[in-house]
C-alpha cells in the first residue's frame, strides 16, 4: 500500500511542501524550520488569534 502524497503551500513563504511520509517534511506544513519558527511567533505576538468561540454557546466560564 503506498502511501497518499500531500501536496500543499507552506503558510509562511507560500513556497510547495511536497510529503509522503511524515519524516519527508519535518516541519509540515511549513518548508522548513525558519517558517515554522516565524509563524509560532506570530501567534506569540499575538498577531494570529482566535477571536470566537468554537461551540455556539462556549464562553470564557466554560459552561459552569
Amino acid at each position: 500500500m503506498c502511501p497518499e502524497v500531500l501536496k500543499v503551500n507552506c503558510p509562511n513563504c507560500g513556497r510547495e511542501v511536497v510529503r509522503a511520509r511524515p519524516s519527508e517534511a519535518p516541519f509540515f506544513p511549513f518548508c522548513c524550520e525558519r517558517c515554522k519558527l516565524i509563524d509560532l511567533g506570530k501567534w506569540l505576538d499575538e498577531q494570529h488569534r482566535i477571536e470566537e468561540p468554537l461551540e455556539p454557546g462556549a464562553g470564557a466560564s466554560g459552561g459552569a
